[in-house]
């Protein structure tokens, strides 16, 4: 007679590449879910979140290479190897199949993540990113690396506290930059086409640190025509708080959410 393990409560470093990256684990027996935090954010984010859930859930957060207060810097900031990081770190914890949560940066991620791996994941709960829309231009660019390069002088202040990158302003420029071209229509649509999990937006309202007027809903516009071509895609919620404070105000939304994958999946088993 074999005894089933519930895995325990874990916190560490992760080694990966070049760097290492701090991950927390609640162990538990409920259904995995990995968390993946805005192109600057930390996993503290995630609070909210997780909190509401409960123990149903085994919640994984990390920060990404050079985020938070002891993530260690990388030769390599790029996309890809952000979504190889989240192979990593469910490796690294023992998880083979997992339901993937991402906000804004991350959301990207978790779609190519969910897209390439439809056997592992379990569904994705995408909040407030992963929206295809040509937003970068040359002009924007230029706007990017200007507005990183104003900021220089204050992030060191803030790097300490793990509320800014270990990154320089040119590395912060070029991964936002990387990130407007990830987000194409031509680029990002196809990968959103092929998900066949079930899969969740939850979208913000009004705009977001470096937009102007109405940039933002523009570009959240484009998701009718996603949940249109693909039916394991729905849009869960739309709520009132914007991209920066949606998972403080609208923590629950992003709850619900991840509650309808686990349905859907569970009734499509």
């Amino acid at each position: 007679m074999s005894t089933h393990v519930q895995p325990s409560a874990w916190s560490g470093m992760v080694p990966v590449d070049d760097t290492a990256l701090a991950v927390t684990d609640s162990g538990g027996p409920g259904t995995p879910v990995i968390y993946l935090n805005g192109q600057f954010a930390t996993q503290g984010y995630w609070r909210r979140v997780t909190a509401e859930l409960g123990h149903g859930y085994r919640h994984i957060t990390y920060d990404e290479r050079a985020r938070g207060r002891k993530s260690h810097r990388s030769a390599d900031y790029s996309f890809e190897a952000a979504v190889r990081d989240v192979d990593a770190v469910l490796a690294a914890r023992g998880v083979e199949r997992a339901l993937v949560v991402g906000w804004s940066y991350g959301a990207f991620v978790a779609a190519h993540w969910a897209s390439r791996n439809s056997r592992r994941a379990l569904g994705a709960v995408l909040v407030e990113g992963a929206q295809p829309h040509d937003w970068l231009d040359d002009a924007m660019e230029q706007r990017i690396r200007k507005q990183f390069r104003q900021w220089g002088w204050f992030l060191p202040l803030l790097r300490p506290t793990g509320l800014a990158p270990r990154m320089n302003a040119d590395e912060l420029a070029r991964c936002n930059i990387e990130l407007g071209r990830v987000a194409r229509e031509r680029e990002l649509a196809p990968v959103l086409d092929a998900i066949s999990v079930p899969t969740r937006y939850v979208v913000a309202s009004g705009a977001s640190l470096g937009s102007r007027g109405d940039e933002q809903e523009r570009i959240r516009a484009s998701l009718t025509a996603v949940a249109a071509r693909n039916p394991a895609i729905e849009i869960s919620a739309k709520v009132a708080s914007n991209h920066g404070t949606i998972l403080k105000k609208d923590f629950r939304a992003v709850a619900d959410a991840v509650r309808e994958v686990t349905a859907a999946g569970t009734a499509g088993n």
